[in-house]
């Protein structure tokens, strides 16, 4: 079968390997694709909001399934662009995509249904938000309603932490038409771990966890980014909180979905916070994690094509996921300057250094193909992923890896999944 794979990311080369294993799939494209995917898929020029374009081509192609890798498309409706062209897609419709796509909508679930949540309210008045900051207890937590690449959250210390930070999303929109509505939230304590799971609907079945490093510095410093690293699977993520997750939280949510009239089909990330009251939500994604997927994906020990079909088919109550007992770890390899200013075009040096490697893998991020070689070209560049029986041994080989690439303005966290050894 023909497998057309949109996005350009390391979550969607993780994707690309992951689908490249399945003995069904001859053929995979990737639109827009990157230098790393193209040594699995032919990258076609099409941008990810260029709906038409992807339908039209998937269709000349004969593409068999469509699998949707970023927010950004989701929430505004691709799936149902590319059905209306009869195609199979992998991927939640618009009107389940608004899980991600508002936090106003998915905190106003949360408390309808009863799902543990931190305490919120909603404003869309900057001068509302800062009235009500002024009997705020602090820190406390302010997010940008809609999408913003993962840094529309900011963690207040101070009422003067607030208020700047309600100018910031509101009013200066520095994360664009996300500011315009706002949610503010108690700030809640203890470890976070990211759980991925996978919907058709009805039947909720969970991924291997993992936690990642949002923060841009070491010792979790500076500024939100899309992911630093991450590792798989949790120790804080025991079998005791599973169950009470699948109870309280993750099938409470896909039947909250449902008798609300958006059926969710596709995977549903749940972004959780294990406090002493017991796991809460932070945030729901509408697909995949990056860097999530670069650690979760290599594990899995189903073929990724039959579990996507069984989701859009809805027969996913059949379907036994199995992973690896063993561990991943990510660290990604971020352009000096990021989340900010950063320079593009260096010269990467080492790639080839992973090749017949077992248990190493490159998952390309931000590159580009030049006259020159590969080349940087985000700020986020490569996440340089590897597996050991043990989250110790694979955070060794992960950091071991990391030696192996150079290129100008390389900058990286030297601490993730520094936690494990804690356990």
């Amino acid at each position: 079968m023909k497998v057309l794979i949109v996005g350009g990311g390391g979550r969607e080369h993780a994707i690309a390997f992951a689908v490249s294993k399945s003995p069904k799939v001859d053929k995979i494209y990737c639109a827009p694709g990157n230098a790393g995917i193209a040594d699995l898929a032919e990258c076609v020029d099409i941008q990810v909001m260029d709906f038409e374009e992807i339908a039209k081509f998937a269709k000349k192609t004969g593409v068999d399934l469509v699998i949707v890798g970023p927010d950004d498309p989701l929430a505004a409706g691709i799936v149902d662009v590319l059905r209306g062209y009869g195609l199979k897609v992998f991927g939640p419709d618009g009107k389940a995509a608004i899980l991600e796509g508002s936090k106003a909508f998915s905190k106003d679930l949360m408390k309808k249904y009863n799902i543990p949540t931190a305490e919120y309210e909603v404003f869309d008045n900057a001068d509302k938000a800062l009235a009500y900051l002024k009997d705020s207890r602090f820190p406390i937590v302010l997010k940008a309603d809609g999408l913003a690449l993962g840094k529309g959250v900011l963690i207040c210390n101070t009422p003067e932490e607030a208020e700047a930070g309600v100018k910031e999303i509101m009013l200066d929109k520095k994360f664009g038409m996300a500011g315009n509505r706002m949610v503010i939230e108690e700030y809640m304590t203890g470890r976070e771990v990211s759980v991925l799971t996978f919907c058709d609907g009805k039947t909720i079945k969970v991924m291997s966890s993992a936690q990642d490093h949002k923060r841009a510095g070491d010792g979790d410093t500076g500024l939100n980014t899309g992911g630093m690293g991450t590792f798989s699977p949790s120790p804080f993520y025991t079998a005791k909180i599973d169950e009470y997750c699948k109870k309280h939280i993750y099938k409470p949510t896909v039947d909250a979905m449902a008798k609300e009239g958006r059926p969710f089909k596709g995977v549903i990330f749940f972004g959780l916070m294990l406090t002493e009251d017991g796991p809460k939500v932070l945030e729901f994604n509408a697909r995949f994690g990056d860097p999530e997927a670069q650690v979760v994906l290599p594990r899995m020990k189903n073929d990724i094509i039959d579990v996507m079909l069984s989701c859009v088919d809805g027969t996913l109550g059949k379907v036994k996921l199995e992973f690896e007992d063993n561990a991943a770890v990510c660290v990604m390899l971020a352009s000096k300057g990021y989340p900010e200013k950063y320079e593009r075009g260096f010269v990467i040096r080492g790639l080839d250094s992973f090749d017949g490697k077992e248990g190493y893998y490159v998952f390309h991020s931000g590159t580009k193909k030049t006259g020159k070689g590969i080349v940087t070209n985000g700020g986020r560049v490569l996440g340089i992923t590897a597996k050991g029986d043990n989250l110790i041994e694979a955070r060794a080989r992960a950091y071991e890896a990391v030696e192996w690439i150079d290129f100008d303005n390389k900058y990286y966290r030297h601490d993730i999944g520094k936690a494990i050894e804690e356990v």
